[in-house]
Protein backbone atom coordinates (compact mmCIF):
# COMPACT_ATOMS: atom_id res chain seq x y z
CA UNK A 1 0.00 0.00 0.00
CA UNK A 2 2.94 2.33 0.88
CA UNK A 3 4.35 1.65 -2.60
CA UNK A 4 1.23 2.50 -4.81
CA UNK A 5 1.16 5.52 -2.02
CA UNK A 6 4.41 6.69 -3.27
CA UNK A 7 3.99 5.76 -6.91
CA UNK A 8 0.82 7.79 -6.92
CA UNK A 9 3.03 10.73 -5.23
CA UNK A 10 6.02 10.70 -7.54
CA UNK A 11 3.35 10.60 -10.52
CA UNK A 12 2.07 13.76 -9.37
CA UNK A 13 5.23 15.18 -8.60
CA UNK A 14 6.24 14.01 -12.37
CA UNK A 15 2.85 15.60 -14.34
CA UNK A 16 3.48 19.25 -12.07
CA UNK A 17 6.42 19.22 -13.78
CA UNK A 18 5.58 18.11 -16.62
CA UNK A 19 2.84 21.27 -17.01
CA UNK A 20 5.49 23.52 -16.05
CA UNK A 21 7.22 21.85 -19.19
CA UNK A 22 4.55 22.50 -21.31
CA UNK A 23 3.83 26.19 -20.30
CA UNK A 24 7.57 26.94 -20.63
CA UNK A 25 7.18 25.74 -24.32
CA UNK A 26 3.64 27.96 -25.04
CA UNK A 27 6.21 30.91 -23.94
CA UNK A 28 8.23 30.29 -26.42
CA UNK A 29 6.32 30.34 -28.78
CA UNK A 30 4.08 33.25 -27.98
CA UNK A 31 7.00 35.39 -27.42
CA UNK A 32 8.10 34.31 -31.37
CA UNK A 33 4.92 34.79 -32.45
CA UNK A 34 4.45 38.31 -30.92
CA UNK A 35 8.30 39.13 -32.30
CA UNK A 36 7.63 37.74 -35.90
CA UNK A 37 4.71 40.42 -36.17
CA UNK A 38 7.01 43.05 -34.53
CA UNK A 39 9.34 42.39 -37.01
CA UNK A 40 7.30 42.04 -40.35
CA UNK A 41 5.64 45.63 -39.22
CA UNK A 42 9.27 47.08 -38.67
CA UNK A 43 10.53 45.77 -41.90
CA UNK A 44 13.52 44.08 -39.11
CA UNK A 45 15.35 41.58 -40.65
CA UNK A 46 17.71 41.37 -37.98
CA UNK A 47 14.56 40.19 -35.71
CA UNK A 48 13.24 38.23 -38.35
CA UNK A 49 16.68 35.90 -38.57
CA UNK A 50 17.10 35.71 -34.61
CA UNK A 51 13.57 34.36 -34.57
CA UNK A 52 14.55 31.70 -37.32
CA UNK A 53 16.89 30.15 -35.36
CA UNK A 54 15.74 30.73 -32.15
CA UNK A 55 13.25 28.13 -33.45
CA UNK A 56 15.84 25.67 -32.97
CA UNK A 57 15.14 26.04 -28.87
CA UNK A 58 11.51 25.40 -29.81
CA UNK A 59 12.67 22.00 -31.10
CA UNK A 60 14.68 21.52 -28.43
CA UNK A 61 12.11 21.81 -25.83
CA UNK A 62 9.23 19.64 -28.20
CA UNK A 63 11.90 16.67 -27.71
CA UNK A 64 12.27 17.25 -23.88
CA UNK A 65 8.51 16.88 -23.36
CA UNK A 66 7.88 14.10 -25.32
CA UNK A 67 10.51 12.27 -23.98
CA UNK A 68 9.56 13.22 -20.37
CA UNK A 69 5.98 12.01 -21.60
CA UNK A 70 7.20 8.81 -22.48
CA UNK A 71 9.34 8.59 -19.54
CA UNK A 72 6.18 8.75 -17.51
CA UNK A 73 3.87 6.22 -19.41
CA UNK A 74 6.88 3.74 -19.25
CA UNK A 75 7.34 4.44 -15.56
CA UNK A 76 3.46 4.74 -14.27
CA UNK A 77 1.25 3.34 -16.84
CA UNK A 78 -1.12 6.11 -15.77
CA UNK A 79 -5.08 5.30 -15.75
CA UNK A 80 -8.31 7.49 -16.41
CA UNK A 81 -7.73 11.14 -15.96
CA UNK A 82 -4.18 10.72 -15.64
CA UNK A 83 -3.55 8.90 -18.96
CA UNK A 84 -5.40 11.43 -21.02
CA UNK A 85 -3.39 14.16 -19.81
CA UNK A 86 -0.38 13.12 -20.42
CA UNK A 87 -1.66 11.97 -24.00
CA UNK A 88 -3.05 15.71 -24.51
CA UNK A 89 0.21 17.09 -23.71
CA UNK A 90 2.03 15.09 -26.50
CA UNK A 91 -0.61 16.20 -29.03
CA UNK A 92 -0.45 19.67 -27.67
CA UNK A 93 3.48 20.22 -27.51
CA UNK A 94 3.16 19.13 -31.22
CA UNK A 95 1.17 21.68 -31.93
CA UNK A 96 3.40 23.93 -30.24
CA UNK A 97 6.15 23.25 -31.81
CA UNK A 98 4.38 23.57 -35.03
CA UNK A 99 3.42 27.10 -34.14
CA UNK A 100 7.18 27.63 -33.67
CA UNK A 101 7.22 26.71 -37.12
CA UNK A 102 4.66 29.19 -38.48
CA UNK A 103 6.18 32.26 -36.83
CA UNK A 104 9.59 31.25 -38.28
CA UNK A 105 7.86 31.44 -41.65
CA UNK A 106 5.96 34.30 -40.92
CA UNK A 107 10.20 35.88 -40.28
CA UNK A 108 11.03 34.04 -43.00
CA UNK A 109 8.28 36.43 -45.47
CA UNK A 110 9.66 39.54 -43.45
CA UNK A 111 13.31 38.82 -44.89
CA UNK A 112 11.71 39.09 -48.63
CA UNK A 113 8.70 41.79 -47.25
CA UNK A 114 11.76 44.26 -46.25
CA UNK A 115 13.38 44.35 -49.40
CA UNK A 116 9.98 45.30 -51.14
CA UNK A 117 8.69 49.04 -51.39
CA UNK A 118 5.18 49.29 -48.83
CA UNK A 119 1.93 48.39 -51.34
CA UNK A 120 -0.43 50.65 -48.04
CA UNK A 121 -2.49 47.31 -48.25
CA UNK A 122 -4.87 47.96 -45.02
CA UNK A 123 -3.81 44.26 -43.88
CA UNK A 124 -4.45 43.91 -40.17
CA UNK A 125 -1.93 41.49 -39.42
CA UNK A 126 -1.47 43.10 -35.77
CA UNK A 127 -5.04 42.63 -34.80
CA UNK A 128 -4.84 39.50 -36.16
CA UNK A 129 -2.37 38.22 -34.92
CA UNK A 130 -3.14 39.54 -31.31
CA UNK A 131 -6.07 37.32 -31.71
CA UNK A 132 -4.71 34.13 -32.47
CA UNK A 133 -1.76 34.64 -29.64
CA UNK A 134 -5.26 35.49 -27.41
CA UNK A 135 -6.54 32.07 -28.78
CA UNK A 136 -3.17 30.44 -27.81
CA UNK A 137 -2.40 31.83 -24.38
CA UNK A 138 -6.47 31.05 -23.14
CA UNK A 139 -5.94 27.09 -24.69
CA UNK A 140 -2.57 27.13 -22.38
CA UNK A 141 -4.75 28.66 -19.24
CA UNK A 142 -7.29 25.63 -20.05
CA UNK A 143 -4.86 23.34 -19.81
CA UNK A 144 -3.39 24.34 -16.89
CA UNK A 145 -6.61 24.43 -15.05
CA UNK A 146 -9.00 21.61 -16.80
CA UNK A 147 -11.52 24.44 -17.62
CA UNK A 148 -13.43 22.61 -20.38
CA UNK A 149 -16.07 25.75 -20.76
CA UNK A 150 -13.22 28.39 -21.17
CA UNK A 151 -11.94 25.60 -23.81
CA UNK A 152 -15.22 25.73 -25.75
CA UNK A 153 -15.11 29.57 -26.09
CA UNK A 154 -11.96 29.42 -27.87
CA UNK A 155 -13.75 26.93 -30.50
CA UNK A 156 -16.18 30.09 -31.35
CA UNK A 157 -12.98 32.28 -31.56
CA UNK A 158 -11.86 30.32 -34.77
CA UNK A 159 -14.52 31.34 -36.99
CA UNK A 160 -13.52 35.22 -36.55
CA UNK A 161 -9.98 34.81 -37.62
CA UNK A 162 -11.36 32.30 -40.08
CA UNK A 163 -13.02 35.54 -41.50
CA UNK A 164 -10.26 37.95 -41.58
CA UNK A 165 -8.16 35.55 -43.40
CA UNK A 166 -10.65 35.65 -45.92
CA UNK A 167 -11.03 39.04 -46.03
CA UNK A 168 -6.99 39.84 -46.69
CA UNK A 169 -6.93 37.21 -49.04
CA UNK A 170 -9.71 38.49 -51.03
CA UNK A 171 -8.27 41.87 -50.84
CA UNK A 172 -5.10 40.43 -52.04
CA UNK A 173 -7.02 39.04 -54.97
CA UNK A 174 -8.15 41.83 -55.83
CA UNK A 175 -5.03 44.04 -56.00
CA UNK A 176 -3.02 41.08 -57.75
CA UNK A 177 -5.97 41.79 -60.56
CA UNK A 178 -5.12 45.30 -60.65
CA UNK A 179 -1.23 45.42 -60.10
CA UNK A 180 -0.39 41.77 -61.14
CA UNK A 181 3.53 42.79 -61.25
CA UNK A 182 3.16 42.50 -57.54
CA UNK A 183 2.09 39.38 -57.43
CA UNK A 184 4.96 37.51 -55.66
CA UNK A 185 4.80 40.65 -53.45
CA UNK A 186 0.92 40.41 -52.52
CA UNK A 187 1.20 36.12 -52.57
CA UNK A 188 3.77 36.56 -49.66
CA UNK A 189 1.17 38.85 -47.90
CA UNK A 190 -1.49 36.30 -48.36
CA UNK A 191 0.63 33.41 -46.91
CA UNK A 192 1.01 35.68 -43.70
CA UNK A 193 -3.08 35.85 -43.13
CA UNK A 194 -2.59 32.02 -43.56
CA UNK A 195 0.06 31.54 -40.99
CA UNK A 196 -1.58 33.49 -38.58
CA UNK A 197 -4.72 31.65 -39.06
CA UNK A 198 -2.78 28.07 -38.65
CA UNK A 199 -1.71 29.44 -35.29
CA UNK A 200 -5.67 29.87 -34.08
CA UNK A 201 -6.29 26.45 -35.59
CA UNK A 202 -3.72 25.44 -33.76
CA UNK A 203 -5.18 26.62 -30.71
CA UNK A 204 -8.55 25.28 -31.56
CA UNK A 205 -6.27 21.56 -31.27
CA UNK A 206 -5.27 22.60 -28.01
CA UNK A 207 -9.27 23.25 -27.18
CA UNK A 208 -10.19 19.93 -27.99
CA UNK A 209 -7.77 17.99 -26.43
CA UNK A 210 -8.28 19.71 -23.22
CA UNK A 211 -12.28 18.68 -23.79
CA UNK A 212 -10.35 15.36 -24.64
CA UNK A 213 -8.39 15.80 -21.69
CA UNK A 214 -11.12 16.22 -18.94
CA UNK A 215 -14.25 15.10 -20.23
CA UNK A 216 -13.21 12.08 -22.30
CA UNK A 217 -15.00 13.13 -25.22
CA UNK A 218 -13.48 13.40 -28.63
CA UNK A 219 -14.87 16.44 -30.41
CA UNK A 220 -12.40 16.56 -33.52
CA UNK A 221 -14.72 16.58 -36.84
CA UNK A 222 -17.98 16.06 -34.88
CA UNK A 223 -19.67 18.38 -37.08
CA UNK A 224 -18.74 16.63 -40.25
CA UNK A 225 -19.75 13.33 -38.72
CA UNK A 226 -23.06 14.47 -37.88
CA UNK A 227 -23.88 15.35 -41.50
Amino acid sequence: MKKGILMSSVLRREIEQLKKMLLSVGAMVEDAIAKAIYALKQRDVVLAEAIIKADREIDAMEVRVEEECLKILALHQPVAQDLRFVVAVMKINNDLERMGDLAANIAKRTRYLAAQPSLGLPLDFAGMAAKSQAMVKRSLDALVNGDPVLARQILKDDDAVDRMRKDMEDLVLTEIQLRPQFTTHLLKLASVARHLERLADMATNIAEDVIYMVEGEIIRHKDALSE
